[in-house]
């Protein structure tokens, strides 16, 4: 089997898995989200998003293909292209990095590596590009099962949880006991060790790509 990944782009947006597609947590705030997800606007607000994003800033997302089926996704970018990044009681995102906003690999094809490629190739492409580091708002343990429905609404999709983001590198910048914000400084990325490699294809694996996202 061959294994390959590419930039996200208009033409293979209908590869992501569908409640990927269908979702506009990240890319707009909360009043404008539930007014999508009412007028049923979704699909074509992520595809505005895709396309104004790839023309302001470029790439901002990968998707990885075992032959030629989708079988995982990373999505990232500057702040300002996500106006939920404002929305969390650890904003804001550093000046000097961008935002890793969502991943994902399809359970069956969990545990062959196409978790580290995924990192690993977003990780050189913002080098070129003189980023300095990564950051994310994770999902602390504590509140994933306190509290599911918030802000994910019952979901694991639109937040990655916190344990990941420290088990693959990153380290805490502004702690809080839901939404801690992490960081990942890219010159600590161009090496994984065999522990990390697991931790990252156990925990993106988990990521069940169904149901659909509705924001809250």
């Amino acid at each position: 089997m061959s294994r390959r990944v590419v930039n996200l782009t208009l033409d293979n947006l209908n590869d992501l898995p569908r409640r990927c597609r269908r979702c506009v947590f990240w890319e707009l705030d909360p009043v404008a989200g539930e007014a999508a997800l009412e007028a049923g606007d979704v699909d074509l607000e992520k595809e505005a998003w895709l396309s104004a994003t790839l023309l302001d800033w470029g790439s901002c997302g990968k998707l990885a293909y075992v032959d030629t089926v989708p079988a995982g996704y990373l999505t990232y970018a500057p702040p300002v292209h996500v106006p939920r990044s404002l929305a969390f009681p650890t904003s804001p995102v550093s000046g000097d990095a961008v935002l890793l906003i969502t991943a994902g690999i399809l359970p069956e094809f969990a545990g062959g590596g196409l978790g580290r490629m995924l990192v690993q190739t977003a990780a050189k492409d913002l080098t070129r590009r003189g980023v300095r580091a990564i950051e994310a708002f994770g999902l602390a343990a504590a509140a994933a099962s306190a509290e599911p429905g918030v802000p994910v609404a019952g979901t694991t999709g639109c937040l990655l949880p916190a344990e990941f983001l420290l088990a693959v590198g990153f380290k805490t910048v502004r702690p809080h006991h839901r939404y801690p914000r992490l960081r990942l400084d890219l010159r600590t990325a161009v090496s994984w060790r065999a522990d990390v490699e697991v931790a990252l294809e156990r925990l993106l694996g988990s990521m069940s790509p169904e149901p659909a996202f509705r924001p809250v």
